[in-house]
């Protein structure tokens, strides 16, 4: 299965926010999103899954699994999301209810796609608990939310994403609220998942660092446009943008500041910078 999407359009009370973005998601692909804060990249992801908000409206073409989704009625949509497509938002207190189990909401997706018992349920949210490393899962599903730390929320969201073993996971930003090193931890955690299940994923962040961790190909959104579409590696090295230089300055500064541990990929030897090239000398 893989999205494809062509000169996607979102206006906004007649406002274009998003303006012809087209990428491809191939079967098993990580891609990323990546912007600053008002590029385009989330209202993007909204509009691939049918949840724009309320005078928004989205034109062009997205289609999955060779079915157009843009105009696709709100009843197929709910279907194909938690069955075919995950979601994993910013902030989990946007997924999970206040007053269920977090248990109860695990278990809820699959209960609604695959029909079990109630029984058998709770045991798959049991099982669902323990996939994502939340602790001492028995007990945990019968907590509420505000009952978690913030990463035990992210990780309840992610197991409820992925419960029914979409074929796609969409996360938008979902380290950002998060400390440095739960930051990696999730990130670990997410592509853990997705390549043990074979899932495409599109990932979105204004964060290049956070980037380099997860997904091979990047798509550099700015103002509502894409501006640049290579692999990551690329992006670290030979950006071709003003925009995507500008976020490899903020992912360089990131990596300085963060402990050594949370750094993408091997650690990285902290050399001093050579005398005359900028940089701090400590």
């Amino acid at each position: 299965m893989s999205l494809e999407v062509r000169d996607l359009t979102v206006d906004i009370d007649g406002r274009r926010i998003v303006d012809g973005v087209s990428f491809d998601v191939p079967d098993g692909a990580r891609v990323g999103l990546i912007g600053e804060s008002g590029s385009g990249k989330s209202l993007t992801a909204l509009a691939i899954l049918g949840l724009l908000p309320d005078g928004a409206e989205a034109g062009g073409s997205v289609r999955w699994n060779d079915r157009e989704l843009i105009g696709m009625p709100d009843r197929e949509l709910a279907t194909l999301r938690g069955d075919e497509i995950g979601i994993v938002f910013q902030e989990p207190r946007t997924a999970l209810n206040p007053i269920r189990t977090i248990g109860r909401q695990i278990a809820e997706s699959v209960r609604i796609h695959e029909g079990l018992s109630r029984s058998e349920a709770r045991a798959r949210a049991v099982a669902e608990a323990s996939r994502v490393a939340l602790p001492d899962p028995e007990r945990i599903v019968a907590r509420y939310p505000h009952q978690l730390s913030g990463g035990q929320r992210q990780r309840a969201a992610i197991a409820m994403a992925l419960a029914c073993r979409p074929r796609l996971l969409i996360a938008d930003e979902p380290t950002t609220a998060l400390d440095v090193t739960i930051q990696s931890e999730i990130l670990e955690l997410m592509l853990s998942l997705v390549e043990d299940d074979g899932m495409s994923l599109v990932f979105i962040t204004h964060d290049l660092a956070v980037l380099s961790q997860i997904a091979t190909h990047g798509v550099v959104l700015d103002e509502g446009r894409v501006i640049e579409s290579a692999p990551v590696s690329t992006l670290l090295t030979a950006p071709g943008s003003v925009v995507a230089q500008g976020l490899l300055r903020d992912a360089t500064a990131t990596l300085w500041r963060a402990p050594a541990s949370s750094w993408p990929g091997p650690e990285p030897r902290r050399e001093r910078p050579v005398s005359g090239e900028g940089g701090r000398h400590d």
